[in-house]
């Protein structure tokens, strides 16, 4: 999510400031020391290393596939001084009093944060255990600190020849003080950061010994499957048992005051004795709900006048009689669809709880179970595993407390498993969002005002305050105002939340995949009617954004942009500066006659500051590309009598192999700190693609997904 926001002008907005000082009050602690198993160094809570095997890293975020165990271990390794063949990540248990992340100030994985707020932090943890080890080494051989270094998991000692390994230092270097005093190494002291290197977790993916949260057996787990009313807000009503009950395994039906859940042995049983209940559910106040009447709604909270000013630079007055563009963009409800669908292994005992999942936010994780059981929080156990995929789902624990729920009836462990279409149709959803633009130009074809009104909800009221200010979401409003150098802005708020019982949330790329779409086909429109290049155009708008026209030149220039295409074919660019970031997504689409659509080529050059592992980036990037297509072409639920209609791949569908483009990730190389990386290829799909159709077609698309049908030409 687009948490944090680059700054791209002389101004700083609030939604920057605001995060850049939670940046710089974030520290991690890195002593005390931490109890420890004897023959054990724990400097701190993120490094174990043994008297034997091999040094383990304690990853306080979540590895969701996008590589963070790789990435956090190597910051701690580049100071260790050991190199990653020699260090096994393990998952950090759920404690925010230790693990919580710095910026974000709870135990969450999410926001594109976790390099920019563990840089420092872990690299520091990492130089103290070193400085702890040679201290350890110089004394048991009675030479200067000075005369002694760490190589490669060993400390030496050159002018002796001596060396001893880590692990025999354990018990001597658990004596030494904390060092007050740490200092860092520079970039062109690196060895690992910045190289490339193979994934921590690949081999245990590849081998099946990686344990997902769909993994998690403990002895006597039994296995449920669940049913959810399907209207938002609705409750169980009545429900016939019998025929469940007979199936070969079923042990029980557990009954909750919205969902049903069907235990058994395996869950081939549970999902036959789900199948075999008789349910009545009451719809509740949504029960007629369509996808009309919530369209109606926020069309009436764009016309209202009860907007909040979230940005506000110059002024708008004698803009009004100018030429410019008048456009809505409108975008649809979005769920998560992550490959691995949401589960929860719960154990309730009468003075403890015992959680087996993989999630996003192990600390709310074990609050939630808490308040669920009533039990004291140092009471729950959070057993945090790989995910199969978060993109935001798993930032919501409403998973979590439903698996507790159903477990507070069950003698024993039981696993809670949803299937697909219970998944997709009781998401956090991405809310309707709409934009309305309005921007006049000066007499050389410059924007000379940029008006922009935002509507949609507000999640951070509830998940991140911090981002909640006078009535404003400063992550959906966050870049609205454009990053391109106009004299007169203005942002406006129009709070439009989701129906009561719908749960909303973050997806990946949160605020900037709402704002880019607008943002970026607004500017290209302005360029149009300007008759001026899109990318030039967008050059001169960028002068005080030197990173941001920086990744737009090495884009275009990859891209071979200005360069002859052939027929209904054209080319459409967009920029994002957003996470700490740049990025900026030329993509090629060729439209035939018939509306028919092919993306031929997308080509991404990226600004992320000082690369960790250039591999893994490339690979995040080249996902979140993926994702946006997805989303670009097929992203939209709709309801129905106050239910989500689509259930599984068949009715909304992801982007198959055969559809996806030929993808190029450039990487300009830099050593100013990292900037997230997990989200910042996704906002810019949508506008691109849209861009490219327009330079094919001439037709200017604003509503998403994208709908061929509009496409076909006589």
């Amino acid at each position: 999510m687009g948490i944090l926001a680059a700054t791209v002008s002389g101004q700083v907005s609030r939604r920057s400031f605001l995060i850049s000082a939670a940046l710089a009050g974030g520290s991690l602690v890195i002593g005390p020391r931490f109890a420890a198993a004897a023959g054990t160094f724990t400097p701190n809570p993120f490094i174990r290393i043994p008297s034997a095997g091999p040094v383990e890293l304690v990853i306080a975020s979540a590895e969701m596939g996008q590589g963070v165990y790789s990435g956090i271990a190597t910051l701690i390794a580049e100071e260790l001084e050991v190199p990653l063949d020699q260090v096994r990540a393990i998952p950090a248990p759920a404690d925010p009093s230790r693990y919580a992340h710095p910026m974000l100030g709870d135990q969450i994985t999410g926001g594109s944060v976790t390099i920019r707020g563990f840089w420092e932090p872990m690299r520091r943890a990492g130089a103290a255990a070193r400085m702890m080890l040679v201290a350890a080494a110089a004394r048991d051989w009675g030479v200067p600190v000075s005369a002694c270094r760490a190589e490669a998991g060993e400390v030496v000692h050159p002018e002796s020849g001596r060396r001893i390994a880590y692990g025999a230092l354990a018990g001597k270097a658990a004596r030494e003080p904390v060092p007050e005093q740490i200092t860092l190494k520079s970039e062109a002291e690196f060895k690992l950061i910045g190289k490339k290197a193979p994934r921590l977790d690949t081999p245990g993916k590849v081998n099946g010994t990686a344990r997902f949260g769909l993994d998690a057996h403990p002895s006597g787990v039994k296995f449920a499957a669940i049913a959810v009313c399907p209207t938002f807000g609705g409750t169980l009503k009545a429900v016939d048992d019998g025929e469940a009950l007979q199936v070969k395994g079923v042990r029980q039906v557990v009954r909750l005051s919205d969902a049903v859940a069907v235990v058994a042995d395996h869950t081939g049983a549970a999902r036959k004795g789900l199948a075999a209940l008789r349910i009545i559910w009451d719809p509740g106040a949504n029960g007629s709900l369509t996808t009309t009447e919530l369209e109606r709604r926020i069309d009436i909270a764009m016309a209202s006048g009860e907007a909040l000013v979230a940005h506000e630079s110059g002024t708008s007055a004698g803009a009004a009689g100018l030429r410019g563009i008048e456009a809505v963009y409108r975008m649809p409800i979005l769920a998560h669809t992550a490959m691995e669908p949401m589960n929860c292994t719960v154990h309730v005992r009468p003075d403890s709880c015992e959680v087996w999942v993989g999630t996003q936010v192990a600390g709310r994780a074990r609050q939630a179970a808490a308040q669920v059981t009533g039990l004291p929080v140092e009471k729950v156990l959070v057993h945090n595993h790989l995910l199969g995929g978060g993109f935001g789902r798993r930032l919501d624990h409403d998973g979590i407390v439903m698996a507790t729920r159903v477990a507070q009836q069950v003698d024993g462990p039981v696993q809670v498993v949803w299937s697909r279409e219970e998944d997709i149709r009781h998401d956090s959803y991405r809310y309707l969002n709409l934009s309305r633009l309005d921007i006049r130009l000066g007499p050389d074809g410059l924007p000379v005002s940029w008006r922009h009104r935002v509507v949609g909800p507000a999640i951070m009221a509830r998940f991140l305050p911090i981002l909640f200010k006078d009535g404003i979401d400063l992550d959906i409003t966050g870049g609205a105002e454009s990053p391109y150098d106009i004299p007169n802005k203005r942002v406006e708020y129009v709070r439009h939340e989701a129906p009561e019982g719908m749960l909303t949330g973050n997806w990946r790329g949160v605020g900037p995949t709402r704002n880019a779409p607008p943002v970026e086909g607004g500017i290209d429109e302005a360029a149009h009617l300007a008759g001026r290049d899109p990318v030039a155009y967008r050059r001169q708008l960028l002068g005080k954004a030197p990173r941001l026209r920086g990744v737009l030149d090495l884009a275009a220039e990859q891209a071979g942009w200005g360069t002859p295409l052939g027929a209904d074919r054209g080319r459409g660019v967009a920029v994002t500066a957003d996470f700490g970031s740049f990025a900026a997504l030329v993509a090629q689409v060729h439209v035939d006659k018939d509306g028919g659509l092919k993306v031929e080529r997308m080509v991404c050059a990226i600004d992320c500051g000082q690369a960790v592992n250039p591999d893994i980036l490339r690979q995040q990037v080249e996902g979140g590309i993926i994702y946006g297509l997805s989303a670009a072409f097929y992203g939209r639920l709709t309801i129905a009598d106050g239910a989500v209609v689509e259930g599984n791949f068949d009715d909304s569908p992801v982007l198959r192999i055969h559809e996806c483009p030929p993808i190029e990730v450039h990487i300009v190389s830099s050593t100013e700190p990292p900037g997230g990386v997990g989200e910042l290829g996704t906002p810019g799909v949508a506008p691109a693609l849209m861009n490219a159709i327009f330079a094919a077609t001439g037709k200017r698309l604003r509503d998403l997904p994208i709908d061929t049908r509009q496409l076909g030409r006589a």
